[in-house]
């Protein structure tokens, strides 16, 4: 697929899995996927998701094992439980501010070629919050209306957050194909669903 440079996995906690997916899905099967991407020559996107019911532990453990990879990712997502009614993890507990924090900078630390992306859950931090998070050491957002099902903060305020913070975006050179790959894109979000298409933002 032209212009397909970055795959996404997020990876969760062995004993976190019963409640939000099929047992099968284990650890080891996410690595053997990240194991085929980079193989294939495509770059990295993995990361995880904070406020699955997991230790601090776990939290530290997902990080090292991203940290140990041949190759770490490129980009590394940290994402913040949103909590949906009428799903399993609706009733967890809110993630502590500073808890996420933490995570953020150890990815940092661990880390510290990757892209770390203040990821899900933007939408109900406050802007002092996502402060602490980029000064931890995050260096990267998901940008634009939303974020797979879940919202994700107007990208008015996004960049109005980045000019009270003294942050400039990265200008990013375009590849060539891309433009005709975002152009297809949002062609299909404009069409029904198809065997190669779902359009995962429209539930």
């Amino acid at each position: 697929m032209p212009g397909w440079i970055t795959t996404t996995t997020t990876s969760t906690p062995r004993r976190s899995f019963t409640a939000i997916s099929s047992p099968h899905a284990l650890i080891q099967e996410r690595l053997d996927t990240l194991e085929k991407v980079r193989d294939a020559g495509i770059k990295v996107c993995s990361g995880g998701i904070v406020g699955l019911g997991e230790t601090v532990k776990d939290r530290a453990g997902l990080l090292l094992q991203l940290a140990n990879l041949p190759t770490p990712p490129e980009s590394v997502p940290i994402n913040m439980l949103v909590k949906v009614k009428g799903t399993p993890l609706a009733d967890n507990d809110d993630v502590d501010a500073f808890d996420f924090i933490r995570t953020i900078a150890v990815a940092r630390i661990m880390m510290p070629t990757s892209y770390v992306r203040l990821s899900a859950g933007r939408e109900q931090m406050n802007e002092q919050t996502q402060a602490m998070c980029f000064m931890a050491g995050a260096n990267s957002i998901f940008y634009g209306c939303k974020l797979l099902t879940t919202p994700n903060p107007e990208e008015d305020k996004d960049l109005q957050l980045f000019r009270k913070l003294g942050l400039n975006p990265q200008q990013t050179a375009v590849l060539a194909g891309d433009n005709e790959q975002q152009q297809r894109l949002e062609q299909a979000l404009m069409t029904p669903d198809t065997d190669e298409y779902y359009n995962a933002a429209a539930l």
